[in-house]
């Protein structure tokens, strides 16, 4: 009894420990020494950037700017501003405005670069953590590595870029259009897609990762959080950082440091400075100066490789790293292994073929109810809650007791399924089955995934505990405990890691790694009599669990409701509507929608990138927003080509201006403030694939009108739609729009607050 209560806790210390590991619990504070980084110092910093949003374009924006060239000068750097028109992949254009500054190192070799974002995400975001935790980051990091006073040999670049929430723009600015690309070797990105967590280390490059991990775990910070499985997944995702361009643009190599949790905070008016966890900003400071240190000195004109690196972190030992090469003759060992014990123990009679036959319909069984029952019952939780649909994020503020709820489920079935089929000796082959899955998942992920090809090490001591239970009737629970470790290690963050970087949709992807987990761990759990006793317990964890998010599902002041406004103008009508991105209308939103508003799926031009559109509308009162005045000039037509030139000149404060044209608008080309539009290779026209007719989107920066190139058809009559949208609803003097209530923020991701104006330009 003692012995099984001695693995028990050794099991939850290492559950623990996996956990704690990914952290600093400590911060750093005003007395660390000059040439130490100080999250305190920084956070002095991160309170002057993060009063209020700073999108490009708006006052504060220029204030921050403002206020990190001064910081930069204090640390005796000399500095520049970087501007000039760019279009992103996504059709976004803008003028970023660059802060770079360079330190001189004692050789000519590639230079470090040090790279995160000042801008904040239009139009009511903060940005304390989305990327002002990255300025104070570098900021801080550079001061204490300049107190060192040692010599470094590379040069060091510092990029606080521009425009990046609007579609990377200052980094695209500088990769292609900045004499000092040509000299950057690697590139150490600080961002964040939330206010806390461990900051993952992801790596960006067009080849192998064997030279960038070798140096990685050489530089040996102090708290790794890094796995390849994590990269391979983010490849797949539609999340790009500044980082994307330079490996896209300039096959520049380099890590991004990025933290994820807390999700419900990215890109809203609560990523502010109090709501940024203070461990979190010292795990950035953890890897900065290490790596700073290292790569200053390190020969970068050699870091590209062809080869990859499988690479994972543990505590204790921090970051592992071994060859793609080992991925299949590690599957064979693995399996010739197995067989072999399977083999061996059917002839010593250790195994049961009865036994291991009920242990693969128990482990098949718990795999397939967990992942349908959590899938069916978040699906059943968004009905019951479709307030939830507000977050656009996908994860809750209750997200968190949510993962709890379904752990203590998951364990739930796991136990009663596995209280039918124990038997005193029987454990050994109900282990059978989990390591057969799990070999098949290996074999999955070595011809598919094999970034996650780390799984076979869970296995190999799986087997091992295999050998030792065939071996002996009576093993030593508490050396059975210990060789499940390495699995506990390795699975157990990724229970929280898939929901939290994922979404609260992805929950049933966390049951079954619970299940699998559960399997590695049956030379422990197998030994445990009264199963039954356990799932009554979890069933009693489950409820009270869900009974607290029940009671943590309402929105209050700190855990508010994003909804959204806007007042749409149709000049060409004459008409006007209040329209809305929400799904469930509350107080503020019926005040202008009423209770029975009408669908706007007719509205749906200014979409998330969740896809999102206008949901409701109502008929609104027509006002005299001033219009944008349109000048056509250069009307010339040559052979079968007409050109003519569009100027668009806001006569009030605008931040973003859209232009679509439906598919029987044929371009030739088409200029946008300077910029060539996106072609298509060998395509004779531009903007071919549109998307809901969209053209490009305009963000406005120094009042500068927006300028149109254009080349059509000579007979063609061209129709382009252009609305035009200002973020002053709240505050302009034609409206009277009450403030929201306390538990109730702009929903962000959207166009929100806005007094939106559509008017049709005919070329004919």
């Amino acid at each position: 009894m003692i012995k099984k209560a001695i693995a028990l806790l050794i099991i939850c210390f290492a559950i623990y420990l996996s956990f704690d590991a990914l952290l600093p619990n400590k911060i750093s504070n005003l007395d660390t020494p000059l040439n130490q980084f100080s999250t305190e110092r920084a956070l002095l910093q991160l309170s002057e950037i993060s009063k209020k949003p700073h999108y490009v374009g708006n006052e504060e924006h220029a204030n921050v700017r403002g206020y990190i060239i001064s910081e930069l000068k204090k640390l005796g750097l000399e500095t520049q501003v970087q501007e000039g028109y760019t279009m992103s992949k996504w059709g976004n254009i803008t003028k970023p405005k660059n802060i770079l500054a360079r330190l001189k190192g004692t050789k000519s070799g590639k230079a470090l670069m040090l790279l995160t974002h000042y801008d904040s995400n239009p139009h009511s975001s903060i940005g304390a953590s989305d990327a002002g935790s990255g300025v104070v980051t570098i900021l801080e990091g550079l001061r204490a590595f300049l107190a060192d006073k040692k010599q470094h040999k590379n040069d060091i670049v510092i990029l606080i870029s521009d425009a990046e929430e609007l579609g990377l723009n200052g980094a695209d600015l500088f990769v292609n259009k900045h004499e000092w690309a040509k000299d950057i070797g690697l590139v150490l990105n600080f961002e964040a897609r939330g206010s806390g967590g461990p900051s993952y280390m992801l790596i960006e490059t067009n080849g192998g990762n064997a030279n960038l991990m070798k140096e990685f775990v050489e530089a040996n910070p102090k708290f790794p959080v890094a796995n390849s499985l994590a990269y391979s997944i983010y490849k797949m995702l539609p999340n790009d950082t500044d980082l994307t361009v330079f490996r896209r643009d300039g096959n520049i190599d380099g890590f991004n440091f990025a933290f994820i949790d807390d999700h419900f905070d990215y890109h809203t008016a609560l990523d502010t400075y109090a709501r940024l966890d203070r461990n979190t900003l010292e795990h950035q400071g953890s890897y900065i100066m290490p790596l700073l240190n290292h790569f200053s000195q390190t020969d970068l004109n050699n870091i590209k490789s062809t080869e990859d690196y499988i690479y994972f972190n543990v505590p204790v030992l921090g970051t592992i790293t071994y060859p793609f090469a080992w991925v299949f003759p590690m599957l064979i060992i693995a399996f010739v292994v197995f067989i072999s014990l399977i083999i061996n123990g059917l002839k010593a009679k250790t195994l049961q073929a009865k036994a291991i036959k009920k242990g693969f319909i128990s482990f098949l069984s718990a795999l397939f109810i967990s992942a349908l029952i959590t899938f069916i019952s978040w699906k059943g939780i968004m009905l019951l809650y479709p307030e939830y649909n507000e977050m656009l994020q996908g994860f809750t503020y209750n997200g968190h007791i949510y993962i709890w709820f379904f752990l203590w489920l998951t364990l739930l079935i796991c136990f009663y399924i596995y209280q039918k089929v124990y038997e005193i000796s029987n454990t050994a082959s109900l282990l059978i089955a989990p390591i057969a899955i799990w070999l098949v998942i290996c074999t999955v992920i070595a011809l598919k995934l094999k970034g996650a090809s780390f799984f076979i090490i869970p296995v190999y001591f799986a087997l091992l505990a295999l050998f030792i239970l065939i071996r002996q009737k009576k093993p030593n629970i508490i050396v059975m405990a210990i060789l499940c470790i390495p699995a506990l290690f390795i699975i157990a963050p990724l229970v929280k890691m898939f929901p939290v970087g994922l979404g609260l949709k992805i929950l049933f992807v966390s049951a079954i790694f619970i299940v699998l987990l559960f399997g590695l761990l049956l030379p422990v759990l197998g030994f445990l009599k009264h199963k039954k006793r356990w799932a009554y317990l979890f069933n009693i964890l489950a409820a009270i669990t869900l009974i607290i998010a029940h009671f943590n599902s309402k929105f209050k002041p700190d855990t508010p409701k994003p909804n959204s406004l806007v007042y749409a103008l149709n000049v060409d009508e004459n008409s006007a509507v209040w329209a809305t991105y929400d799904s469930t209308l509350d107080n503020y939103t019926k005040n202008f929608l009423g209770d029975s508003p009408e669908n706007a799926n007719t509205l749906n031009t200014f979409s998330s990138k969740y896809g999102s559109g206008f949901t409701f509308s109502k008929v609104a009162p027509f006002k005299a927003i001033a219009q944008p005045k349109i000048e056509i000039s250069n009307d010339t037509i040559i052979g079968n080509t007409r050109s003519f030139n569009i100027c668009v000149m806001p006569q009030r404060k605008v931040e973003r201006m859209e232009v679509f044209a439906d598919s029987s608008n044929l371009f030739k080309s088409f200029k946008v403030n300077g910029i060539e539009a996106y072609r298509q290779k060998e395509d004779s026209l531009v903007f071919t694939n549109r998307w809901k007719n969209r053209l490009f989107s305009y963000f406005v920066s120094d009042d500068e009108p927006l300028e149109m190139q254009i080349s059509v058809p000579k007979n063609q009559k061209t129709s382009i739609e252009l609305f035009e949208a200002s973020f002053d609803l709240l505050d302009n003097d034609l409206f009277s729009i009450p403030p929201r209530d306390i538990n109730m923020i702009p929903k962000p991701f959207i166009l929100n607050d806005a007094i939106l104006i559509k008017k049709t330009i005919i070329i004919e």
